[in-house]
């Protein structure tokens, strides 16, 4: 972003500043990250019970560290179908243009009792942030659940979600939704931490039924959605201020959506260099000509690579003790979920 865009933000942001100090007050949804405990659904053999086919429990470390800071609510469709434990296996098996959960060894055909559990189950879910389900699973798989012909039980001819975790992408499209397999990347297991703590602060603002909340929620947050995708910053702007004339529930279900979109990929380095420029500009009053300049170095390098984001952090917490800028403090990017659950300051 040049230089005039910068000047145009910050002429826009003015108002919500301001105004978002006068209306500031001290709800859950503004409490302490370590205070928030996200609501997770997570596949009960992940460290929950050893509810497999096999009777046998999946050991899951991330799910052992994040008793301490979420509510999980374990769930395993087959046995609450009734399958027991242990069980034969289940498999996706496609018949014509139709696809059906089967039990082999027995012949039957549960598709109707899993489907009507998933429903049951994800209609009667008060609060939810989002879900860790078991990967590769005919009930609880998202992407990758081997799917076979109905005269080849043997080789898959190709992958799905299976019928609880299709039902729960249906529904819950936009959560925090992953597998224990890939919530072992690095990368992934971020992006996922920050959608789940930023969607548990959303749901506990909204639920003080009050706009003057989503305006602080808004500048709140409004650095680590500016990291994700600046454009949809700037449409969440003007949600906040309501230039549609929606009526209150409309303007909470509009933000929340844009705000889910948002936050559909991980972050990219790009979206983060301009979050950084927006807030070395809350301090251009106070910073020395060869103060920007080294800083806006700093974020050259860090779009290469070369620099680590921790680094430039630690740049701008500098400036944000030196120069008391409470706006920037309050900034979920800087610790948008609980420290411990960080592998590592990059």
């Amino acid at each position: 972003m040049g230089v005039n865009g910068l000047m145009t933000s910050y002429l826009v942001l003015s108002k919500h500043i301001l105004l978002s100090i006068v209306i500031r007050r001290m709800t859950e949804s503004h409490a302490p990250i370590e205070t928030i405990r996200p609501v997770v659904v997570i596949s009960k053999c992940l460290e929950f019970e050893a509810c497999r086919y096999n009777s046998q429990m999946i050991t899951f470390d991330f799910a052992r560290k994040l008793r301490d800071y979420v509510n999980f609510v374990p769930i395993c469709p087959e046995v609450e179908i009734g399958l027991g434990t242990p069980r034969d296996p289940i498999k996706i098996v496609q018949r014509q243009n139709d696809r059906h959960l089967i039990q082999p060894a027995t012949g039957h055909d549960i598709s109707t009792e899993m489907r009507a559990f998933a429903d049951q189950f994800l209609d009667g879910l008060a609060e939810v942030d989002g879900f860790i389900l078991k990967s590769r699973s005919p009930s609880c798989g998202i992407r990758d659940t081997k799917v076979y012909s109905d005269d080849n039980l043997e080789s898959h001819i190709g992958k799905t979600a299976g019928f609880f975790g299709g039902a729960v992408i249906d529904q819950h499209l936009g959560l925090p939704i992953e597998d224990e397999f890939r919530l072992t990347d690095p990368r992934t297991r971020e992006h996922w931490l920050t959608k789940l703590y930023l969607h548990a602060r959303f749901r506990l603002t909204k639920n003080t039924d009050s706009v003057d909340s989503l305006v602080s929620f808004h500048d709140d947050n409004r650095m680590l959605l500016m990291a994700y995708e600046q454009y949809v910053t700037r449409h969440l702007d003007r949600i906040v201020e309501n230039e549609g004339d929606l009526s209150e529930l409309d303007q909470w279900e509009l933000y929340r959506s844009s705000m889910l979109e948002a936050l559909g990929k991980p972050m990219r380095n790009s979206p983060q260099v301009n979050a950084f420029s927006w807030a070395m500009g809350q301090f251009r009053e106070h910073l020395r000509s060869d103060e920007k300049r080294g800083f806006l170095d700093m974020l050259a390098q860090f779009q290469t690579g070369a620099v680590p984001r921790s680094a430039v952090i630690d740049r701008l917490n500098i400036w944000i003790e030196r120069y008391g800028n409470e706006f920037l403090r309050r900034q979920s990017y800087f610790c948008p979920y609980p420290s411990e659950l960080t592998d590592s300051p990059d």
